[in-house]
């Protein structure tokens, strides 16, 4: 194999997986170590049942016989179940080949399905979450204008007014037109750039793990699990500390007393975002056993002004995924009553 070649087959999404005449694995590309979780010198010489275990009919034997004949084969939406008890589905294709000196190998290529979904569910979130603030920034800026209006009028009036007890009315028009001005601000979302810096990411979850302890410590239990190996992100801690911090505090109201929270993070290598292909990310989990998010809203729940409390304003996910989005990551969320993950996903070396 040639370099070209090699780099060719380093950048496909596909697996793809070459086995000798005995069904060991002869090569692995670096996509097939991620779907797998461990390196090609841990993986090289192992039977293929060993390491595609699909219960749907991808046995030893049929790609054995697949090999002998000379016929290849395509099942679709197949099942593998992986390490860590892991699942994925794919289109599985076994195609029968011979090297130069004519001995018989087999080539396995897996797509996975799975991943095309979520890639297409994040391309749609990213426009989704862009039309709507689009729409958003231009219904804040028209209630700007007219609120300031409001607000100085009602501090003429105040000027023009005697008594305390008349004053008492203006001062509430004032502080309310405050309060919605705040809000416009913040449904308006970050308004200044990210001040990158090189800093660890373990540092900034420390941070947010103490805040919630400071807020709820005695109600909640924040576990971490952590990848030591993680290198330094370029990023504005500030900015990441509030995003994280955003997505905690919602999972600190959601759970019940003696609650627990998991910290996670995880390096994820040929890692699409959107639909910008990463080299590496890293990937931040925050997990919580709470109810899960209500099925009418979960589509939406990075939207402004939509909360699962009734005392939730709703801005606090939209702020994070704006943060997020900035440093060119996003925050992902999949729910279901006891188990609550939000992923954020930020890249650490785009691909050209």
């Amino acid at each position: 194999m040639n370099k070209l070649e090699q780099k060719i087959l380093e950048y496909l999404n596909t697996v793809v997986l070459l086995f000798d005449r005995n069904m060991r694995l002869r090569y692995i590309n670096p996509s097939g170590e991620i779907l797998l979780g461990s390196s090609a010198r841990n993986l090289l010489g192992q039977l293929a049942d060993q390491l595609v275990r699909c219960p749907q009919g991808i046995s030893n034997d049929r790609l054995r016989k697949a090999m002998e004949t000379g016929q290849a084969f395509t099942e679709r939406v197949v099942t593998v179940h992986l390490p860590e008890g892991r699942e994925a589905t794919v289109d599985c294709t076994a195609i029968p080949l011979q090297d130069k000196e004519g001995e018989p190998g087999l080539l396995l290529e897996l797509q996975q399905t799975d991943r095309q979904l979520r890639i297409s569910r994040e391309e749609q979130l990213i426009a989704q979450i862009k039309a709507t603030a689009a729409v958003v920034r231009n219904l804040a800026h028209e209630i700007k204008n007219p609120l300031g209006g409001v607000r100085g009028a009602a501090q003429l009036l105040q000027c023009e007014l005697i008594a305390d007890e008349q004053k008492e009315y203006t001062q509430v028009i004032i502080e309310e037109a405050d309060r919605l001005q705040t809000l416009v601000n913040r449904m308006l979302g970050p308004n200044k750039m990210p001040s990158m810096d090189r800093i660890n990411v373990h540092q900034v979850l420390e941070r947010v793990r103490h805040l919630l302890l400071a807020e709820r410590g005695k109600t909640i239990i924040v576990i971490r699990d952590y990848d030591p190996s993680l290198p330094e992100i370029w990023a504005d801690a500030n900015q990441l500390i509030q995003a994280l911090l955003n997505i905690g505090s919602n999972a600190a109201k959601a759970i019940s007393e003696k609650g627990t929270i998991i910290f996670r993070t995880r390096i994820q290598r040929q890692h699409t975002i959107g639909n910008k292909r990463h080299k590496l990310a890293i990937q931040i989990d925050i997990q919580d056993d709470g109810p899960g998010i209500p099925k009418e809203i979960e589509d939406k729940i990075f939207f402004p002004m939509v909360s699962g409390r009734d005392d939730g304003v709703g801005l606090g996910l939209s702020i994070a995924q704006s943060l997020i989005n900035q440093h060119g990551g996003l925050i992902e969320c999949e729910s279901q009553p006891g188990k609550t993950l939000f992923s954020v996903l930020l890249p650490l070396d785009s691909l050209s």
